[in-house]
Order: C-alpha cells, then structure tokens, then sequence
C-alpha cells in the first residue's frame, strides 16, 4: 500500500485487491476465469460472424441478438484481462482516470445489455400480438423512437455517477477490495459525505435495469395472454419468452444483490461480493450466446451448416449423404 498522503491531498492510483483472503490459492482463479474469458469470446464472435455473413438472419430479431453478441464481447474486455492479470502476477495498479474509465465502460455497457433485452421484448411483442404491423414498427426510423430515450437515459445517469465520484477525495487507503472499478467498491473508499454518490447509484439501479425488467415483464404477459388465447401457434415463442425471463429475473437479482450488499448491514464477506458483481456481468456474457444463438433453430441449423462445410473442406472426408439431417442442413444452407 502506499504512504497515506497529507490530509489535503487525495490519492490519484489505486490497487485493486478482490479475494485476496484467498491468499495463495489466489493465482489459481486465473484457470476457469481465463476459459470462461475464452469461451465468452469464442462463442459470441462466432454468433456475430454467422448472422453477419448469412442474409436469411438479417431480420430485426436476428440482428438484436447479433448487437447483444457484440455488447457481450465488448463487455469483458474491459475488465477481465486486467483481473486475470492481476491474478496471475499481481498487476493490479490502476489509476483514478483509468479507474473512472472502467467504471463508466462496465456500467454503460451492462445497463445497454438489459436495454437490448427490452427491445427485444418489443420485437416479440409486435411480432406476435401486432403481426400485420411488424415491418412498420420495426423499420429502423420507427424503432429508432424505442432506441434513443433508453440509451440516453443510460447514459445521463451514469455520466453523473461517474462524475461525481471523480470528485470525491480518496485520504483514507487506496486499496479497492475487488476486482474492477465498480461504483460502490471506490465511492466507499472516500473520506467526505458520499450521500449524494449513494442516491445516484440507487436511482441508476432502479431506473434502469428494474425499469426495463418491469416493462419486459408487462410486455410479456400481454405475449403470454394473446398466445393462450391463439392456442398453440406461438407455443415455441411462449418458452422463449419464458426462458428470457429467468435468464434476466438471474441478471437483475445478482446485480440488485451486489448493489444493496454495500448499502445494507450484512454479513456477506467481500470475497462473495465480488463473486455476485462478476456473476451479473461476466458469467451473462458466456451464456447469452447459449440463449440467443444456439436455442434459436434457424442459428442453430446455420452453425451446423457451417461446420459440416468446415469440416469437409478441412478434412475431405466423405459425407453420409444419404442423412436425412444433413441433407435438411444443405438444402437450408442452400436457400440462405
């Protein structure tokens, strides 16, 4: 740790510490991290590259899922190189700038992801309830009117609790106990009244990924009633939905949970705390390409496709061709 600095002065580099408790066996996380980060990057540029390349999954639908791969890839990069860093050599200095930076990038960019699976609901939702109207809401000058008042809701809320946690003095330790520059995790460090910071990160928590839960959730209940009443013509979007939701209901839960966990007494220790905020934003961003990409049949059809073709261009081995499944595959291939 460094010198304490002179009362007036506040200290400008950091060292982030998350689960140093873990004290030798500390290193030994950079393991499943590391292929987590691994796979997270894998899987999500493979569901970018297979809806870029293939028209056929060019519709509005598609492409959310494809902008939700590219949130996913961007996410990580932000903070998990230099956590597996500091894990394996124990680099973990940052300054305040670079500190700030970080935490504006992993809060903007996780609030977009529950931003993107509201949007998402709406496709569903005017693709089933309001069929004869899909094209028109969904054409990009009318879907823009859905787009621009959440991003920019995202993005004053968190500029203001960026700024004015740059604007607090840091004279008590420098020592971040986690793992990246979450709000809570530096603010807390500071020596003056932090009420303000507080009541800005619980707005943001709330206005945003709460909001959007709450109209996800409104939105799919009026999905779930119009396809009850259509019988089973929707069924395969019914458990689509339903799985949406326990994927986000996961999400919203962890980061409520690693909010709260700084504002309300508990006995939850720090390293668990650092678990729960890499839950809600790292462990996502490995699953959603699971979610989105491969329980989607026409992605999935197209993968299979993809790597059949791969497979006999590298190896040149002869093919069944009388699979019934790979002949389904290559006339799909074929149409796309």
């Amino acid at each position: 740790m460094n010198d304490l600095p002179a009362q007036n002065n506040s200290f400008i580099h950091f060292k982030l510490n998350g689960f140093y408790n873990l004290g030798e066996l500390r290193p030994f996380l950079f393991i499943p991290f590391s292929l987590m980060f691994l796979l997270s990057i894998t899987a999500n540029s493979t569901l970018i590259y297979l809806i870029k390349s293939q028209n056929s999954l060019h519709s509005p639908m598609y492409v959310l899922i494809g902008v939700m791969a590219v949130v996913d890839l961007i996410l990580p990069i932000i903070f998990v190189p230099n956590m597996l860093l500091s894990f394996l050599f124990n680099w973990s200095g940052i300054s305040l700038t670079g500190c700030l930076i970080q935490m504006f990038g992993i809060h903007f960019v996780g609030t977009f992801q529950n931003t993107l699976l509201l949007w998402m609901a709406l496709d569903r939702y005017f693709a089933i309830c309001k069929p004869l109207y899909y094209q028109k809401y969904m054409e990009i000058p009318n879907f823009l009117k859905f787009v621009v008042v959440p991003v920019i809701r995202n993005g004053l809320l968190i500029v203001t609790m960026v700024s004015l946690a740059g604007k607090l003095t840091f004279c008590a330790t420098n020592v971040i106990d986690h793992c990246f520059c979450e709000h809570m995790a530096l603010v807390q460090l500071a020596c003056g009244d932090i009420t303000i910071n507080n009541i800005v990160g619980l707005v943001s928590a709330f206005l945003i990924p709460t909001t959007d839960f709450i109209l996800i959730s409104l939105s799919y209940v009026v999905i779930f009633t119009s396809v009850l009443k259509s019988g089973k013509t929707h069924m395969k979007a019914l458990n689509t939905c339903i799985t949406h939701l326990i994927v986000l209901s996961f999400s919203l839960t962890s980061a409520l949970t690693a909010f709260l966990s700084y504002r309300i007494k508990n006995n939850i220790s720090s390293s668990i705390r650092v678990f729960i905020s890499i839950v809600y934003l790292f462990f996502t961003c490995c699953f959603h390409p699971i979610i989105y990409g491969w329980r989607t049949k026409e992605i999935r059809q197209t993968f299979l496709m993809f790597v059949l073709v791969w497979m006999k261009q590298l190896y040149t081995v002869p093919i069944e061709r009388n699979s019934e499944r790979v002949k389904e595959l290559r006339r799909q291939y074929v149409q796309v």
